[in-house]
């Protein structure tokens, strides 16, 4: 029987810092810009400043200004007057049998301390070869595929870049995956810091990507700079369902690899569990994946498939789905269906599953079944899903007005 530990960290809020805006996402040209618009220093060392607290925020982990000792101490003290290095609150860890964590996160805005605050789930999967934390991107989802629990929850709002990488760094911290950081307390995952616990970003999370393009790009930036977490664009995963327009420009600017979540073979059935696929299809969305940048056999594309039972699972669709992928460097993942709360849907079951892989299998294309992971604490794909709710424009002019 599978059972879930539990560790409620609500008692253990952060201070939020009001009305100080927060320096995390923010670029290396950015951060010296705003070090220099709010006279914290002059426009001389401003790029100095610059570089110590990006190497303080993003290489070591720090949260208080005062640790960050190459930084004189006047500097330190009008940077804690001006700023703030805010990461998430924790409100319930989670840790399933299998080794699988899911954070509850919740976020406060500074600069508008009367809005409620929201809250993403987060989840970090060990492996004996790679630590893989799932990001989310925002808060709610607009999609609605109709397999996945977060498209029944409504948009809330787009993360920003910093609350994007807040996630990340949070998980760090809790997997005490800093250098000489502190550790969890229960132990850890890390013994002395003698490796990264978290090894691959995968911004597969709440949310679609692509439609909180510019947050994720700067967060997606910073996590892969090389003077800075230096998590390797080789080991960062983008999913998106099918934002056509977008699917360029992530290869191109921001160069990490990329995963389409494609699910069906036909319009007809993908407009039903990708409703997106009515805006873009199939035939769009290939072509543009034809395209991605540097595409190749050593980089290659992903699809994502949901095997449910009756509904996308057949012979024919295997082989279709190989015919539509001819000409496209690709892994194809089939990922059995994740039961949640009022799903009409069920799992192939493990023999159809099989057979849908070896058909893909013997037509040259990698296709490995992903072993679920923390179903029992509803942390697989497409469980994730969070309490937040979209406030009406009449409820957000209220509170902004108190």
């Amino acid at each position: 029987m599978s059972i879930a530990l539990n560790l409620d960290h609500s008692s253990a809020v952060r201070p939020v810092a009001a009305g100080r805006p927060s320096l995390i996402g923010l670029s290396k040209p950015l951060l010296a810009e705003a070090l220099v618009s709010h006279e914290v220093v002059s426009e001389k060392e401003g790029r100095m400043r610059a570089s110590q607290l990006w190497n303080w925020l993003y290489v070591n982990g720090v949260t208080d200004f005062e640790r960050m000792t190459n930084v004189a101490k006047p500097v330190r003290q009008k940077l804690a007057e001006t700023f703030n290095l805010d990461r998430p609150e924790i409100v319930t860890e989670q840790v399933s049998v299998d080794g699988t964590r899911k954070w509850l996160f919740r976020f406060r805005d500074p600069q508008n301390p009367n809005m409620p605050p929201v809250e993403v789930e987060t989840v970090y999967i060990p492996e004996s070869d790679r630590g893989t934390l799932c990001v989310s991107s925002q808060v709610g989802c607009t999609l609605t595929c109709s397999f996945c629990h977060t498209g029944t929850q409504k948009l809330v709002r787009n993360l920003t870049a910093g609350e994007i990488l807040g996630q990340i760094l949070m998980a760090r911290e809790r997997l005490g995956d800093f250098p000489g950081g502190a550790r969890p307390d229960d132990g850890g995952l890390v013994p002395g810091g003698e490796t990264r616990a978290i090894t691959n970003i995968v911004m597969m999370g709440m949310g679609e990507p692509l439609y909180n393009y510019d947050n994720v790009k700067a967060a997606l930036l910073i996590a892969s700079a090389g003077d800075g977490m230096s998590i390797s664009k080789r080991r960062i995963t983008l999913s998106t369902s099918g934002v056509v327009p977008y699917i360029e420009p992530t290869g191109r600017e921001i160069d990490v690899m990329l995963a389409i979540s494609l699910h069906a073979v036909r319009d007809d059935l993908r407009d039903v569990l990708v409703p997106i696929n009515k805006k873009w299809p199939l035939k769009e969305l290939l072509a543009a994946c034809r395209n991605y940048p540097g595409l190749s056999n050593a980089r290659r594309i992903t699809f994502e498939y949901v095997m449910l039972d009756g509904i996308n699972d057949s012979d024919a669709e295997a082989r279709e789905l190989v015919r539509l992928l001819a000409g496209i460097p690709a892994k194809i993942n089939l990922i059995p269906f994740n039961p949640w709360p009022g799903a009409n849907y069920g799992t192939s079951p493990s023999s159809r599953i099989e057979r849908f892989a070896d058909i893909v299998n013997k037509a040259g294309y990698a296709s490995p079944v992903r072993t679920p992971r923390g179903r029992d604490i509803f942390a697989a794909c497409g469980q994730l899903k969070s309490e937040s709710e979209r406030l009406s424009k009449k409820d957000r002019d209220a509170l902004a007005a108190v």
